[in-house]
């Protein structure tokens, strides 16, 4: 059983989490991980709860969830809220498939626009920069113009 006290010193804690110092400290700041209070004037201590919390902020971050939704994530840490974590959960899935949809179509372009500068020989103008040059602001993809 874990031990509400705590044994590990912050240093302990980010070692034993596989983080540093200031990712405990930024977490603290951002409400996702309690500050304990000093016993008698003493260091702050952590327990192998913390160090789990942390796992866990960690492990949803490498997913893509950003510290708003590791908050909702926390809230829902109770054994009752699978379906809302379900849907959270979902939501991640289905951004994840849009950005992917995008890095293909950007792969696309650069594909593309790579194969015009092999094509091209002498003096040229490079098709890539010239679709990045002449590529007006705000529009997805350069190589559609060239």
């Amino acid at each position: 059983m874990d031990d509400p006290r705590g044994k590990l010193t912050i240093g302990g804690l980010a070692e034993a989490a596989g983080v540093t110092v200031e990712t405990i400290r930024f977490y603290q700041r951002r409400d996702l991980l309690a500050e304990p209070l000093r016993r008698y004037g003493s260091v702050r201590r952590y327990s192998t709860v913390d160090v789990g919390r942390v796992r866990f902020i960690k492990a949803a971050q490498r997913l893509g969830f950003s510290l708003n939704d590791i908050v909702g994530l926390l809230r829902l840490d109770d054994g009752l809220h699978c379906s809302e974590a379900a849907e959270l959960a979902e939501s991640k899935l289905e951004e994840v498939r849009q950005n992917l949809a995008h890095l293909r179509q950007i792969e696309r372009a650069l594909n593309k626009l790579v194969t015009e500068c092999h094509v091209g020989s002498g003096r040229v103008a490079c098709p890539l920069i010239t679709a990045l040059r002449d590529s007006p602001a705000g529009e997805p993809n350069p190589a559609q113009r060239a």
